[in-house]
């Protein structure tokens, strides 16, 4: 405790935010490793189990556009807190009797669990602008990247905290817990989270939601198509291949998924090391091109690859461990990005506008992932998201660059 007293504000204050986004992170791998394997020993096809989470992402495309504006207005500090309250709420309405547990019903859970999620992350990472001064911009690079590869790492953990829970205490005893640890973690926030962190000096009006930055728009066009790259192969496809052609119990489809998530966090906390950080640069638009670029000829490669008389297993694992590493440093140079680029009065609005561009590209992934696997197979998903990752070096070509 005494060691913590010692400690600037800014840094308790980011350790406090980055405690509340763990917690709340553990929660939803979890929660979503539950919904799986719940439904699926209840004879769920993986297509239907899908359904399950469109509200997810549904929502969370609109949550970031508004919880922006609400960050603005009311401060980052209620918007995160309300955030950790929803998922309270939304975890204890998966404890009622299995008879309730219809599809709508745990539907809207997911959906009032998608707009928790969406509220506490963009609260988190537009906490940080505010907490560090913007002469530091390394410094920054840095945080945000421990922020976002610990975020990815523990979602994986969640997954198999979900499995464990569910073997020990069954369904409605798993979530019950998790919704009753979430609670103490809501409570503490709310006594010890700095009180109108992030809110604008200046009232925003509803219209200003629209980003009117060049740089943002751009960065949220790229955004938009990097992560439907992702999603379009790895959300259904992926497992539903690894099952039905490789022949991969769910557990193996599961723990693999989970390690996949855990490995890409720890690539995205390394990303300042790897992209040069150590020799006194922090990236600009052209890095974001070029890692992009290397990126995009992946997926392509991985379906030629499964054509040839090479082993699938082989190709395919080594292809998507190969993708998640480069993945994870553009991710991590987009998230430095958009905090670099906010403004810092009312930075919650820029921020809920680029990952409001995020969550619609995970919508158009996951639904693609599950149509065109469906009718063209993965080798079709990996040819999209080829297509998709150049989309997204191309946009990047206007991002600001640094002068020399």
């Amino acid at each position: 405790m005494q060691a913590l007293a010692r400690l600037s504000p800014e840094v308790r204050q980011y350790l406090i935010v980055t405690g509340n986004y763990w917690a709340f992170t553990l929660t939803d791998g979890a929660l979503r490793m539950l919904v799986v394997l719940h439904f699926h020993s209840l004879g769920y096809t993986p297509l239907q189990i899908a359904a399950l989470f469109l509200f997810y992402e549904v929502f969370g495309v609109v949550t970031n556009l508004i919880g922006g504006y609400l960050g603005a207005r009311l401060g980052l500090n209620r918007t995160m807190n309300l955030g950790l309250a929803m998922q309270v709420v939304a975890l204890l309405m998966l404890t009622v009797p299995a008879a309730w547990l219809t599809v709508p019903w745990v539907m809207g859970a997911q959906a009032l669990s998608g707009i928790a999620k969406d509220l506490n992350k963009m609260s988190a990472k537009s906490s940080i602008k505010l907490l560090v001064p913007d002469s530091q911009q390394g410094t920054l690079y840095k945080w945000v990247t421990i922020l976002t590869g610990s975020k990815n790492a523990l979602k994986g953990v969640g997954f198999f905290l979900g499995g464990a829970l569910l073997t020990l205490l069954g369904f409605a005893g798993a979530v019950l817990a998790m919704a009753a640890v979430l609670a103490v973690i809501w409570i503490s926030s709310l006594v010890l989270l700095k009180k109108d962190l992030g809110k604008a000096k200046a009232k925003p009006k509803f219209k200003d939601i629209l980003s009117k930055s060049q740089a943002i728009n751009v960065l949220s066009a790229a955004r938009l198509f990097l992560f439907g790259a992702r999603d379009v192969w790895f959300v259904i496809a992926l497992p539903v291949y690894l099952s039905t052609v490789f022949g991969w119990n769910f557990w193996m489809v599961g723990g693999f998924l989970a390690c996949w998530i855990i490995g890409y966090g720890i690539v995205q906390s390394m990303a300042p090391a790897i992209t040069g950080k150590r020799s006194g640069k922090v990236p600009d638009g052209r890095a974001a091109f070029i890692w992009a670029a290397l990126l995009a000829a992946l997926p392509a490669a991985i379906a030629v690859g499964l054509t040839t008389g090479a082993s699938p297993q082989w190709v395919l694992i080594g292809g998507l461990l190969l993708f998640g590493a480069l993945f994870a440093v553009n991710s991590s140079l987009h998230s430095y990005l958009i905090v670099s680029y906010a403004k810092e009065d009312g930075v919650s609005l820029d921020v809920g506008f680029y990952y409001m561009s995020n969550a619609m590209g995970r919508l158009i992934g996951t639904l693609l992932s599950g149509w065109v696997f469906q009718a063209y197979g993965l080798q079709a998903c990996l040819w999209v998201s080829s297509l998709f990752v150049l989309l997204a070096a191309i946009i990047s070509l206007r991002l600001p660059r640094h002068t020399q």
